[in-house]
């Protein structure tokens, strides 16, 4: 699914907005730098074809998020969050949320263990690097800070009547 995809309201409400933000702007260009089709014919022979268990996701999908895990340093339950909260990752993986939704972690999780049991993610990481070498760019790696709140400890009462001492 290329990020030209059938358009919807989101769609529609993210186009009229005045600014595009930094990492739309850097997922257009990958988008544009990078042999989606050569890479995804690379992984048809040894992708699951989903006649067991759950139905497979589209393997364009799959190495979409492959290429965002890579770039952008996330785990595969982060980039599954990142994927629902964000427009610009929805848009570049080609998912539309009123069709189908995101995959879920363990499926990203098996399929990058399949892209590295096979010795494809370091190819696909290497495309990567030179595609954006060969248009004169430069990758700097960056991550999406995932702050969250737990519950604190109870602090530690001090014992009444000790002195002290050094």
């Amino acid at each position: 699914v290329s990020m030209d995809a059938r358009q919807n309201f989101t769609d529609i409400e993210y186009s009229l907005r005045k600014e595009t933000g930094r990492r739309a702007e850097l997922l257009e260009k990958l988008d544009a730098l990078l042999p989606w089709e050569e890479m995804e014919a690379e992984i048809i022979p040894i992708y699951p074809e989903g006649k067991r268990g759950r139905p497979v996701k589209p393997v364009n999908v799959m190495l979409r998020i492959f290429i965002l895990q890579e770039v952008f340093g996330l785990n595969s339950p982060s980039v599954e969050d990142a994927v629902y909260d964000s427009y610009a990752f929805r848009r570049f993986v080609g998912i539309n949320f009123m069709e189908d939704q995101a995959p879920d972690a363990n499926t990203i999780y098996r399929f990058r263990r399949l892209l590295k049991s096979s010795g494809l993610a370091n190819e696909f990481d290497t495309v990567l690097h030179e595609s954006i070498k060969g248009a004169e760019l430069k990758l700097i790696p960056g991550k999406i800070a995932e702050p969250r709140l737990q519950k604190r400890a109870p602090a530690r009462k001090k014992k009444a009547g000790k002195a002290s001492g050094n």
